[in-house]
């Protein structure tokens, strides 16, 4: 769980420089919405059955619908969303240039594991946010039957073969690994983004403590997810 706020953040409206912030976290989140869409689309190819090709293309269908009310709200600050965006796609696109799945259970652990880990990570930095666009993030970053199949599938196929989990275990650190590198990187070149982690003296934000409590919250909700999946973290 986030840590608490003691005042309530500024509304997106009245401080210029929280709506920058806004902006740059929702085109971040929306970015991740349609790279996501891509990368299932393009993983169902390698799904071992038309049943978990349909469903696995159905899933990534919902995450392009998840792009329409972000990008509206963007819009709602004057700004054009995929403007917005386009500083997000080089580091994403690398990330999953990095991360890109050898096979089916690989996919499925990265979009369980390596999605699960950007959802945290957005409704951490929510809980700093005026209560609008909170509920816009929080709304983003559900999941709905996506998990469910996904421990499905993992689950099965290491009982039939147990060697899998080894090399699935170790591809869910590397998607740790790799995430957070890139998630650093990205607070890193955005100044508003950095900004708004900082809060100021009108608004609650993190110092180094509340920063390492959050990132060790990141890495215990991963070795759970781990878990779920049967994998050791």
């Amino acid at each position: 769980m986030a840590e608490s706020a003691d005042a309530t953040p500024l509304t997106a409206d009245a401080d210029p420089a929280y709506r920058e912030a806004v902006v740059d976290l929702l085109a971040a989140i929306a970015y991740g919405e349609i790279s996501a869409f891509e990368r299932l689309a393009e993983d169902a190819k390698l799904a071992p059955s038309l049943a978990d090709k349909v469903d696995l293309a159905s899933m990534a269908s919902i995450e392009l619908t998840k792009v329409h009310a972000l990008s509206d709200r963007i819009r709602s600050f004057g700004v054009d969303p995929f403007a917005a965006m386009e500083p997000f796609r080089e580091p994403l696109d690398e990330f999953h240039r990095h991360t890109a799945p050898a096979d089916w259970y690989e996919g499925l652990v990265k979009a369980y594991v390596g999605d699960g880990l950007a959802n945290d990570f957005y409704r951490e930095i929510a809980a700093y946010l005026d209560p609008d666009t909170r509920d816009l993030v929080i709304t983003s970053m559900e999941e709905g039957t996506h998990a469910a199949f996904v421990v499905d599938r993992v689950r099965a196929a290491i009982v039939k073969d147990p060697r899998l989990g080894g090399r699935l275990a170790l591809w869910g650190r590397r998607l740790m690994g790799e995430a957070l590198t890139q998630a650093q990187r990205v607070a890193a070149d955005r100044d508003a983004l950095t900004a708004l982690l900082a809060g100021g003296v009108d608004r609650p934000g993190l110092d180094l403590a509340a920063l390492g409590r959050m990132f060790t919250r990141l890495t215990e909700r991963h070795m759970a997810r781990m878990g779920e999946l049967g994998l050791d973290a």
